[in-house]
This record gives C-alpha cells, structure tokens and sequence, in this order.
C-alpha cells in the first residue's frame, strides 16, 4: 500500500472505529497536574472561595444547636426579646437591617462562603429592590420583618404598631411565599404593645444585638465585654458615607470573627 493510502487507511480507523492511540506519558502527567491546580470546580466556584475574599482560613461550619439551647430562647405568652443568643457553641450571628444596599458582590459572597445571614427589611427601602434580596433568599439568607416605613415604635398605638408589623409581614409573605418568624423594631425600640402586637402578627422573638459594626468598620458593644462573644448577635450599620462597601465590611467583620476562634451560625436555627 502506499504511503497516501496508509495515511488515508489511519484517519478513516480514528473518524469511524475509534482506534486506541498512544497518549506521551508526560502528556498524560502534565494533565494529571493541571487538574490538581485548577482554581474552579465543576460549576465554575472557586475550590478556596475564602482566599478570593481575603480570609486566610474558610469558616469552620457551625455546629447544630442543642435542643436545650433553643428552648433557652423560646418564650411563652409574648415573643422574648433577644440581643445575644445563651450558648456555648462558638457562633456569632450576622444581621442586616433595612435593605438600603444592594451590593451584588454581597451576594456572591454569601453563595461561595455558604455564609448565613438574617436580612431585616423595611419595605419603604427595601420595596423596590425586592428582586435583590430574592436573588439573596436563593443562596441562603433569611428574610425578617423589620416594619413597613422603619418609625420608633415605643409610645405608638397597638393599632399602628399592628399595622407596621403585620403589613410587612403581609408584604414579605406575598412577595417570598413565606411570612417571617423574627422581628426587629427600628432603632431597638419597643415596650409591651410592641410584643403583643407582633405575636398577633405570627412574630416568635423579637431580634435586638449586642455589637454592631459601624459603616466605618469597627465594633461597638452595647453591653458586657467589648470583645465578640458566642451567641453575639451582630448588627451591621447603614452605609452612607464611609465608601466601603456592604461585602468590604462584611469581609472586615468575618476576619474579627476568625481571630476571635469563632464562626458565623445560622440565627434562625437557634430562636
């Protein structure tokens, strides 16, 4: 046969019989190793999302809360108010309030570090944004009641604190198919008709905090040891002018964290 035939004979074996052919071991290797150092898996993650957001550890997961340590917290008659969880897992708890920032960066940064948040919303800000914080909803965070126009409900009728809290609560349930179990009043604000009202409004536990990150970064502490605590509730402040953004601070917050041998737990699974 000729060598066009030959030729001819070997491409036709590789188009319709698939013929074996030899593979260079050192091919083969280098293959081997660009597998191990690829950055993304599968569905395009990053295998270390944690040094993509410039933690130098991830986040440990959190332990799952004893039955004792929930029931610490539930209340009989009017929902309980809580600023810090009783707990001796090694959990802080992040929240957010009113909805103001749409950071889609947040957003990935929940997803990719499986981190658990509870979003606070008030419907006059958060309102427009709805789609934002669904997209949220989608990677793990929670949705709360945090009234429908954000007033300092302390003094106020029932009849209006009724309609703040319940017509959020309406509102969120329309919107997100789920009507919340956790509030937060405005500004930390509430007496006895705030409880009353909000249990009528299907409310469990009204949601304070005992440290707060400012918009600049930092930690203030309401009470107690100025140092993060397990069972801290953390609150993280509007930003208007300080220029970081809401996953910068975040960011900031989840290092303190770290140093402070803690991890990030899921509020709603121990209130």
């Amino acid at each position: 046969m000729s060598l066009r035939g030959l030729a001819a004979a070997a491409l036709a074996c590789a188009l319709l019989t698939g013929c074996a052919q030899s593979v260079d071991p050192i091919e083969r290797l280098g293959e081997k190793a660009a597998q191990r150092v690829r950055p993304h898996g599968p569905t395009g993650t990053p295998r270390r999302p944690y040094r993509r957001w410039g933690l130098t550890a991830p986040l440990p997961p959190a332990p799952k809360p004893s039955r004792a340590t929930r029931a610490r917290t539930a209340g009989k008659g009017l929902p309980p108010v809580v600023s810090r969880i009783r707990t001796h897992d090694k959990v802080v708890f992040l929240t957010y309030d009113d909805g103001a920032e749409k950071d889609p960066r947040f957003v990935d940064l929940v997803r990719e570090l499986r981190l658990p948040v509870s979003m606070f919303l008030t419907d006059s800000v958060a309102g427009p944004g709805y789609g934002h914080f669904a997209r949220l909803r989608s990677v793990g965070a929670s949705i709360q009641n945090h009234t429908l126009d954000h007033p300092a409900l302390r003094g106020l009728s029932y009849a209006r604190q009724r309609a703040e809290i319940c017509g959020q609560q309406d509102r969120l349930g329309s919107r997100f198919g789920s009507r919340p179990r956790l509030f937060r009043p405005p500004y930390g604000t509430y007496d006895t008709t705030t409880r009353r009202a909000a249990a009528d409004c299907g409310i469990a536990a009204l949601v304070l905090w005992r440290v707060s990150m400012t918009a600049g970064g930092e930690l203030t502490y309401r009470r107690g040891a100025h140092r993060l605590r397990p069972g801290d509730i953390v609150a993280l402040d509007p930003d208007e002018d300080s220029g970081l953004t809401l996953k910068e601070r975040t960011v900031r917050l989840l290092r303190r964290v770290q140093e402070a041998g803690l991890t990030v737990g899921r509020l709603e699974d121990y209130v």
